[in-house]
């Protein structure tokens, strides 16, 4: 299998293509180190990856530069391009929705053309938890109504899903959309809370508690998730749409507790409220992904936590 992994120095990119090379896949990542964080991070991402020898590959370049996508071109097609790159984070998608849209709609059409000239077996896209918006009804099934959503980024995903089903109406190629919940663990970007919360315990500093600890979230495991990706990859036909979570949403107070546990230091809190383009709580109803991906996400917060810390 030859795949295609966008973003793939990234987070998640990173677990996705030492996966996929332990299958024995040929896996080129593409990832432009945009410098959100800085870029030894990624470097860092890649220290495992790089020692696959001529299975692996890495192409420096923007998923939106036409040059970079046609270097891409040569070779076979992919069998399966699994699209990661975007901008990431509510909050920061509201000081810059102008980039955000760019990156994550323009680069997700320049994707999915490429997809479709060079006859690639199958696109995977990283959507977002962000798409169901802030209903109370819970869990979120994929039928729920997603056309409500409370930031540009998640404004992005929901883009991003539509012309993923726009793509595979016209052109007949499998595209499988994932909405990805709250993903954590090894290699977790800085900016994220867990990430954060860690940094500040360390250093015995306050952590910000925005929503006064009240707000939940569905925290997911990176290798938990990358199972779920990977189902998804062996099983395409048509289009189609899945929750990846845990299934076992913790409020943020819980979440802060498993870290000092895990850390083995207390944290000093700074409640605060809500910020923009918060929700109350995402609760993923994975019941489509247990029965067509055979998704079943093992790892416990705390364990997760500790795996986190120990990283």
């Amino acid at each position: 299998m030859r795949v295609l992994v966008t973003g793939g120095a990234g987070f998640i990119g990173s677990h996705v293509c030492e996966r996929f090379l332990e299958r024995g896949a040929e896996v080129v990542a593409l990832d432009c180190f945009d410098p959100m964080y800085p870029r030894e991070f990624k470097e860092s991402n890649l220290s495992e990856v790089r020692k696959s020898g001529g299975r692996f590959a890495l192409v420096e370049g923007d998923i939106r530069d036409e040059a970079v996508l046609a270097r891409l071109s040569d070779g076979p097609p992919f069998d399966r391009i699994i699209h990661l790159a975007a901008r990431a984070g509510v909050r920061q998608s509201i000081d810059d929705p102008e980039g955000y849209l760019d990156v994550n709609l323009n680069g997700t059409l320049k994707m999915l053309e490429f997809a479709r000239r060079t006859g690639a077996g199958g696109f995977v896209f990283a959507s977002s938890s962000s798409v169901y918006g802030d209903q109370a009804q819970v869990p979120f099934t994929e039928s729920d109504r997603v056309d409500m959503p409370v930031s540009p980024y998640a404004a992005t995903k929901k883009a991003g899903e539509n012309l993923c089903f726009t793509y595979q109406h016209l052109y007949q190629f499998p595209v499988t959309c994932l909405r990805f919940f709250t993903v954590y663990g090894p290699r977790q970007r800085p900016e994220m809370a867990i990430h954060k919360f860690a940094r500040l315990i360390r250093d015995g500093q306050e952590i910000p508690v925005f929503g006064y600890g009240k707000l939940a979230r569905d925290y997911t495991f990176v290798k938990d998730l990358v199972a779920g990706i990977e189902g998804a990859c062996e099983t395409m036909t048509g289009y189609h749409v899945y929750n990846l979570g845990n299934a076992h949403p913790a409020s943020l107070m819980e979440l802060i507790e498993s870290v000092e546990k895990a850390m083995g230091a207390q944290a000093r809190l700074k409640m605060m409220p809500e910020q923009p383009g918060d929700v109350h709580v995402t609760f993923a109803s994975i019941d489509r992904a247990r029965e067509e991906l055979k998704f079943e996400p093992k790892v416990s917060l705390a364990e997760g936590i500790a795996a986190f810390v120990r990283w």
